[in-house]
């Protein structure tokens, strides 16, 4: 057995005989304590319930009010661990071990204990819940009977004793850890769920940093701060009101005004070059990459695409930086399938740069010189229907017809279902989002065998049963000691697909993020790349008396 503290950083500290606590979280030295801060949504939140909520609205939220085993540091994807202060991994990588913090309470009073870790994933599990999460669970024994409603919880989850909860699992799995940090794993009390039924999610109690205290249909919602916080220091904040109903356009001169701190909508299309041109305005955006790619798919199955030269000449024939601007710049550039700010990013890879006349080559020596005509699915929501003309003048440079295909977010996705459905699909409004920071989440889902499926989401239909394998064996390193070397694993099954080019990676979307000259905290805490969109815990007011 290994056991492992602090964080991963600390392991592989420990294996040169430095320590663990080195690796802690530092506290922000300029951070203030005290104050409040107003945040406008349009639209109210769906729901406050870790096993339910699944929006980019109410990630964030949900993470202030609720503690899993594991978290990120802040502004980063580095894994730590939150209610859990330390856990194990066997030998064979089946079964983790878990060590709870004493004296962590629920906003109710009562302490948390490791019956309370297996009550909350029994109950995402449950079929009866309709969590969306449930699936996140399927590497521990027992999933199967108890998603299907044949076993009254996961039988692979035991607790050993108040403190203590272990896991076991059908398979080594790497990305458990991940799991353990996600909304859906986040704790509950049996007692409030049972109290409050399906409206738990209006009734949230948690252990986390801040603690419903008032919601406002249509109108507001307030956290109060979490006196009794296991993780002292934290929240600097006494409060935070969520303001309900108010358009972009309203909220963003609201900031200009002062009279709010972060306009939760982000900043209005319309308005983006004004504030981009505007110094001032400027000088409040925060911009940061986010765990998403926007691509187009090449269906492997449908001539001509079925030969790699095609697919090859597609990637060199899109004017990247062209696709970037009609967006207005809000996105950068995409070379291959994970995004920059992703683990296993291959930093030295290039890409196919754009080169029509190259292009033009490949087509001729696939045997299609003469150009052909094809179709070019696209989500009929704006701007997506204008990238994808942008595409498609970009492939008719080099003789390639693309119909546009304009259809219904439902319609495109159950064409890219089908073996022989969709030609081309520009993913754009359904482009992948990892769940987690880990680079198996963006393969096999949409690029492996196994989501070459009717139904699936591996709309291009690649299966490449070795690099499969490969994955397979990447995800069978679960020591975070040798993250690294299962991180370079993942970089060379990315650029061998980009060998294949079932897809043309077009371009990876950009957070902006706006606050008020007041706001304090690292810049990275407002483009969380987990804690979506806003990281609450650790901003902080510089106006506090």
């Amino acid at each position: 057995m290994k056991t492992y503290l602090a964080s991963t950083v600390a392991v592989a500290a420990l294996a040169f005989g430095l320590s663990a606590a080195s690796a802690q979280v530092v506290p922000d030295p300029d951070a203030k304590n005290g104050g409040s801060i107003i945040i406008t949504y349009k639209d109210d939140v769906a729901t406050l319930d870790p096993a339910i909520g699944y929006d980019w609205q109410n990630w964030s939220m949900i993470k202030s009010l609720f503690d899993g085993l594991m978290d990120y540091e802040p502004g980063t994807t580095n894994l730590v661990p939150d209610l859990a202060e330390s856990y194990t991994i066997s030998e064979d990588g089946q079964t983790f071990t878990f060590k709870l913090r004493a004296g962590v309470k629920f906003h109710n009073g009562r302490e948390m204990t490791a019956e309370d870790v297996k009550y909350s994933i029994d109950r995402v599990v449950n079929p009866q819940t309709q969590s969306p999460g449930q699936g996140f669970f399927a590497s521990i024994k027992g999933y199967d009977e108890a998603a299907e409603g044949k076993a009254d919880g996961v039988s692979g989850i035991t607790v050993i004793d108040p403190l203590t909860v272990q896991f076991e699992l059908t398979r080594p799995d790497a990305t458990f850890l991940h799991v353990m940090a996600i909304n859906f794993s986040h704790v509950v009390p049996k007692e409030e769920v049972e109290k409050h039924g399906p409206d738990f999610g209006k009734n949230p109690v948690g252990t986390g940093a801040f603690k419903l205290g008032e919601w406002a249909l249509g109108q507001r919602v307030v956290f109060e701060k979490n006196a009794d916080y296991w993780n002292k220091g934290l929240p600097h904040l006494d409060a935070i009101t969520f303001e309900i109903g108010q358009e972009p356009i309203v909220a963003l001169l609201r900031l200009q005004k002062g009279e709010i701190d972060i306009p939760g909508d982000g900043i209005p299309p319309a308005k983006f070059q004004e504030v981009m041109n505007d110094p001032e305005q400027k000088a409040r955006v925060v911009e940061g990459g986010q765990l998403h790619t926007g691509y187009v798919t090449m269906n492997v199955n449908i001539p001509p695409f079925d030969n790699v030269k095609v697919r090859q000449a597609v990637n060199m024939a899109i004017n990247k930086e062209r696709i970037v601007q009609l967006i207005n710049n809000r996105a950068v550039p995409a070379n291959q399938p994970l995004p920059p700010s992703m683990p296993g990013y291959a930093k030295d890879y290039q890409g196919y740069a754009y080169d029509a006349e190259k292009a033009k080559a490949l087509l001729t020596e696939a045997g299609v010189g003469d150009g052909f005509e094809t179709d070019l699915y696209v989500m009929n929501t704006d701007p997506n229907p204008r990238i994808a003309q942008g595409i498609q003048q970009d492939l008719a440079a080099i003789g390639i017809k693309a119909n546009i295909q304009a259809l219904a977010q439902a319609n495109v996705i159950a064409a890219g279902g089908e073996k022989e459905g969709a030609p081309m699909i520009w993913s754009g409004g359904m482009a992948w989002i990892a769940d987690f920071p880990d680079p198996s989440n963006f393969y096999g889902p949409i690029l492996g065998c196994g989501g070459a499926v009717p139904g699936g989401w591996n709309w291009s239909w690649y299966c490449n049963a070795d690099l499969d394998k490969k994955a397979e064996e990447a995800d069978s390193i679960v020591d975070p000691a040798k993250a690294e070397e299962r991180n370079e694993m993942w970089s060379d099954i990315y650029v061998k697909i980009m060998e294949d080019a079932p897809w043309a990676p077009v371009f990876n979307e950009q957070r902006f993020t706006m606050k008020s000259t007041r706001m304090g905290g690292g810049d990275n805490l407002y483009v969380d790349p987990v804690h979506i969109p806003v990281n609450y815990d650790h901003v902080y007011v510089n106006d506090v008396q």
